[in-house]
């Protein structure tokens, strides 16, 4: 029968160049609901604010299963891995599906397949081309996930001091240990895997039913030429492949996804201020000066974060600009800290074309794909 595969020409052509050849789509997922305790629980816990475990647990295992019923589909075509593993979470009313889709892959023909391991990988074709021309090799789709309320004004010292201006530190020290507990979660599954890496890290802060959640995907991997310290704790980054076969190329190494999050509040004289302002044309100044200082802080907790690995430059750092209402603002920073490392070098001295190319859409469809329900829990989703 013919191959029914994710993979585009370009991703085809990359894994022939390291050994592989196309399978079929795999798919796995699990329907849950979250129920009328759990609703309940997780609404009084969002007063407070910071992590709903019940919902981080429930979401978990939702991923969890739906991730093993691709492998084992995975398992029955005969597949010596999955490339462009992908977690998503669909709602369905009251009802949320978790997805798991990915692309099995073979062993060239004549090779026998390994059937003690399927590996699985979140990069596609094109990006595991790069993994494995550094000399990762994957073992595992990994994520780390954490669900997390900002709550009714962070707690009542959160609440007064929105009433000043400056940070708010109850809110950025709620909200940064919690951005860092889905990278600490996806490390630690990571180093369960036996990798000693864990590359193309994607964030994805995805709302569910007043609350939010930050997942982390990447994959776990192992490379034979990092130094035996990143068994125990294992390199993390989220530069994309590409940027990452260069880096390397260049004689460094990534070494620690950095994240710093401060929040901000303009304070109520100061957003009555901003408000009359807003009414006549000119710079907002309230406004300028409190953006730029919660940049200023999470780019500082950054260099800080990347202090602890002694890291010699922190590279791709994106900014991220929330609005929480109330002239209150979180400002998310994230990065990745770089190390020199000369023993770490790409298997070819230039990156093939076909793994830099990108695909082009040649579908769109401005139809909505579900029709909004009012009465969802989930805002119509």
């Amino acid at each position: 029968m013919a191959i029914i595969t994710g993979l585009s020409g370009n991703e085809l052509y990359c894994l022939k160049e390291k050994g592989y050849d196309p399978g079929n789509l795999v798919i796995g997922n699990s329907v849950f609901a979250l129920g009328f305790v759990g609703g309940i629980a997780s609404g009084l816990k969002t007063l407070g604010g910071g992590e709903v475990h019940e919902i981080t647990e429930i979401i978990k295992e939702g991923r969890a299963l739906a991730y093993m019923r691709m492998v084992e589909e995975a398992r029955r075509h005969v597949g010596v891995g999955v490339t462009g593993v992908a977690s998503q979470l669909i709602f369905h009313s009251a009802n949320i599906e978790y997805l798991s889709i990915g692309s099995a892959v073979h062993a060239a023909a004549g090779d026998p397949p390994n059937t003690d391991h399927l590996w699985s990988t979140s990069a596609n074709g094109q990006e595991l081309y790069c993994q494995l021309d550094c000399g990762f090799e994957p073992l595992q789709f990994v994520f780390g996930n954490v669900a997390y309320s900002i709550g009714v004004g962070g707690g009542i010292m959160g609440a007064l001091r929105s009433l000043k201006s400056g940070e708010v530190i109850e809110y950025s020290n709620m909200l940064n240990h919690t951005r860092h507990l889905a990278l600490e979660r996806i490390t630690s599954e990571a180093k369960a895997a036996g990798a000693n890496a864990v590359l193309g890290i994607n964030t994805l802060i995805t709302p569910i039913s007043g609350m939010q959640e930050m997942l982390m995907t990447g994959t776990a991997s192992h490379n034979a030429d990092l130094p035996a310290m990143f068994t125990e704790t294992p390199i993390t980054s989220d530069l994309t492949n590409e940027e990452m076969w260069n880096v390397i190329h260049s004689g460094y190494c990534p070494i620690k996804l950095v994240l710093g999050v401060s929040v901000f509040s303009l304070g109520f004289a100061g957003g009555v201020k901003a408000m009359f302002k807003s009414f006549v044309r000119g710079e907002i100044t309230e406004l300028t000066y409190l953006i730029y200082q919660a940049r200023v802080r999470a780019l500082a907790m950054i260099a800080a974060d990347a202090a602890t690995v002694d890291a010699e430059d922190v590279v791709g750092v994106k900014t991220y600009v929330y609005d929480f209402g109330g002239g209150v603002i979180e400002l998310l920073a994230i990065g990745t800290a770089i190390k020199k490392m000369p023993n770490m070098k790409p298997r070819t001295s230039q990156l093939i074309p076909q793994a830099i190319i990108k695909d082009v859409d040649t579908f769109t469809n401005k139809v909505p794909l579900l029709v909004p329900n009012p009465n969802s829990p989930f805002g119509g989703e």
